[in-house]
């Protein structure tokens, strides 16, 4: 199974915004958000939070997941 990062952190800074503001916008929740933006790799994630976040954030979500291992 591959390995994949959420580019949270990075989106986040692009826009100004903090990890709880990313939660705000997007209706994930925060410790949600937290977890996703801190793990350097996760092998499962809930589709329709990363939905949201790509939504929040505008952009695809290719744009949003980074895959570290296939």
């Amino acid at each position: 199974m591959g390995l994949i990062r959420l580019k949270i952190r990075e989106l986040a800074q692009e826009k100004g915004w903090t990890l709880k503001e990313v939660s705000d916008r997007s209706g994930v929740i925060y410790s949600t958000v937290r977890s996703y933006a801190r793990r350097t790799g996760m092998t499962t994630v809930d589709f329709t939070s990363i939905h949201k976040l790509a939504r929040t954030f505008d952009v695809m979500i290719e744009d949003l997941v980074e895959i570290l291992e296939e």
